[in-house]
């Protein structure tokens, strides 16, 4: 791995980051080694996020920097090169915020996830239909309304009806979203930001 492009991308440098892509591309590393150098930043990233070195602005800003060096590797590491498997995301039907769920789609993607981001309003089935194609280790559902949290417990409990719940773990994650609104909507585990997602399915995916 690269120090140096480890260390640019867990201090934004997006300038250094990028010269460095380019200079290990011309050198002949391979494209893999390179993006997971960038993992490697973006794990400080979050760390430092956690430890509220960093804030939600940075967070936003690293998955940027992590966007352009791939796409001067030809988007290497936005799917199908994903090392820590599939996550299914969507916001839930009657509810049509993305901008939370962009940036976990983001940052998702920059820590070594292949996401199918089914984008918003998204009806039960349409989850259900996801889960059965792409065979997730976790499913995200996003929901920035409370009017819509019986919708959320709705998705879960046909999720489980369909005997798909013993192969998946179901996050929920937004504003209003708490420990409380978990339990009642009966999922797995409550994510209140961006990092909290990474950290979640990583440890999920290790374990399984």
């Amino acid at each position: 791995m690269s120090k140096k492009l480890i260390e640019a991308m867990a201090d934004l440098d997006e300038d250094v980051v990028l010269e460095e892509v380019k200079a290990l591309k011309e050198q002949g590393v391979s494209p893999l080694e390179i993006i997971e150098s960038l993992q490697e930043g973006m794990g400080i990233v979050g760390k430092r996020f956690e430890e509220k070195e960093y804030f939600l602005s940075e967070l936003i800003m690293s998955a940027e920097v992590f966007n352009e060096a791939s796409q001067l590797l030809g988007g290497v590491g936005q799917a199908g090169e994903a090392k820590n498997g599939v996550f299914v995301l969507g916001t839930i039907y009657d509810d049509i915020h993305d901008i939370g769920k962009n940036i976990v789609t983001t940052v998702m993607r920059s820590n070594g996830f292949e996401v199918i981001d089914l984008g918003v309003d998204v009806p039960t089935a349409k989850f259900i239909e996801a889960i059965k194609k792409h065979k997730p280790k976790v499913v995200g559902i996003s929901c920035l309304l409370t009017t819509c949290f019986d919708n959320v417990k709705e998705c879960i409990q046909a999720i489980e009806e369909e005997g798909l719940r013993n192969d998946v773990k179901v996050l929920i994650g937004g504003g209003p979203v708490d420990e409380a609104t978990g339990k009642y909507v009966n999922a797995d585990v409550i994510a209140k930001n961006a990092q909290n997602t990474v950290d979640y399915c990583k440890q999920f995916v290790e374990v399984n």
